[in-house]
């Protein structure tokens, strides 16, 4: 590959932006059409909107290491673009079931195992290939402006969500998701990169798996910031669980309600990433994870204030603008610091290390939150969440990753 001094001087990034951005919007509908399909067409409970979100990680929990280890040893755009396809076949179900009137709890549950098992492949490999296709100087202002462009679909990717939802119905929202992931595979196609062969197996996938992980637990930096984001997603499980019905039931308010809010975390989440390369020198990687941390904990803090009436929606709109706020300043940061400390033959390890942990976190906590608040009240528990969010960021600021920054600690 040759050095680019920018992205638009880095051949095919601009197709890759752009297929992961349509992707991104869609994404959007799927994620609020399902709750609400669960909450309001099937009448769930919060335990129920936990038991479907968590299904859609649980194969990250069960697999994710070992689809590391296999996407390391294959050309990554081909798994990308194959997985795009799958999932644009498997969105057309959703609607599938309800023209059947076979819609239930656990036909969704398995519906997102499902999803989630091709999604985690896609992902691996999305996350491995793009330090193939961009410079390493690069990665952050890469990884910003996906973040940027994934904000302004958040903006008004859930708005138009819920407003669709209210219109035609939750099971048909789904399929713009589905195009907007043939459109992504369509744009992979056309990234021509020379993708370098892996080379043949040597050792088992168990002893590659066990080496992937070693190289992330044991790595004085990637260690902590793995596990302060582990604990980081069980409260963000645990939360997300708690949103919907809280807004839904709790405040009483309709699915728009829903889109508009997550469409202030899309606002929030774009000025972070604007400012995400930014804060990044000033502060490093650490510094800017921890402070967004404590920042993630105050939005939900937040949501979990709102009155009846109208304030709740400028509560709402408050916390979701300080979650987005906070993700958007801290992911860009963090996902090109460890794939800047970590070899080329280890990114799918790594990555598929960090994110099924991540995902299988939100397995148990999803289902654990929505008890909860079942059984102590949705605003409770949402203070709980919240209180999570800053210990954990305490706890990571005693910890070598508060010193951590991308262009000190670059591999040579």
């Amino acid at each position: 590959m040759t050095e680019a001094s920018s992205l638009r001087g880095t051949p095919g990034y601009q197709r890759f932006w752009l297929g992961s951005t349509v992707s991104a919007f869609g994404d959007y509908f799927t994620s609020l059409a399902i709750q609400v399909m669960v909450v309001t067409t099937l009448a769930g409970t919060a335990a129920d909107v936990g038991l479907v979100s968590g299904a859609r990680w649980l194969p990250y929990m069960l697999f994710g290491l070992v689809a590391g280890a296999l996407v390391d040893r294959m050309r990554r755009r081909p798994v990308m673009i194959v997985a795009d396809l799958v999932r644009g076949g498997l969105l057309l179900v959703v609607p599938a079931l309800a023209l059947a009137d076979a819609l239930s709890i656990w036909a969704l549950a398995g519906f997102m195992a499902v999803f989630g098992l091709v999604s985690l492949f896609g992902d691996a490999a999305t996350q491995a290939f793009t330090p193939r296709l961009v410079p390493r100087p690069l990665l952050t202002q890469a990884h910003a402006r996906l973040d940027q462009s994934a904000a302004v679909a958040q903006t008004s990717g859930p708005a138009l969500a819920g407003g669709l939802v209210s219109l035609v119905g939750a099971p048909w929202a789904v399929i713009v998701d589905g195009v907007s992931y043939l459109f992504s595979a369509v744009m992979l196609l056309g990234v021509r990169l020379n993708e370098p062969r892996a080379a043949a197996a040597r050792l088992s996938i168990w002893h590659e798996v066990r080496e992937g992980v070693s190289y992330v637990y044991h790595h004085r930096t990637l260690a902590p910031l793995a596990i302060g984001t582990h604990a980081w997603f069980i409260c963000n499980g645990a939360a997300g669980a708690m949103f919907v019905p809280f807004v839904l039931h709790t405040l009483d308010l309709a699915p728009i309600a829903v889109g508009l809010a997550l469409s202030a975390a899309g606002v929030g989440g774009l000025v972070g990433s604007l400012f995400a390369t930014r804060l990044g020198r000033r502060f490093g990687a650490g510094r800017v994870m921890v402070g967004c941390q404590a920042l993630t904990g105050l939005g939900f803090a937040t949501i979990a204030t709102a009155p009846a009436g109208w304030l709740a929606w400028l509560c709402l709109g408050a916390g979701q603008f300080a979650f987005g706020l906070s993700i958007g300043a801290e992911n860009a940061n963090t996902l090109a610091y460890r794939q800047t400390v970590t070899p080329d033959a280890l990114q799918g390890r790594m990555n598929a290390t960090m994110r099924s942990i991540n995902r299988a976190m939100v397995v148990f906590a999803a289902p654990l939150g929505g008890l909860m608040a079942d059984a102590i009240g949705y605003r409770q528990g949402l203070y709980v969440a919240a209180a999570g969010f800053v210990v954990v960021a305490a706890a990571v600021r005693l910890t070598p990753m508060w010193g951590a920054r991308t262009e000190v600690d670059a591999l040579p």
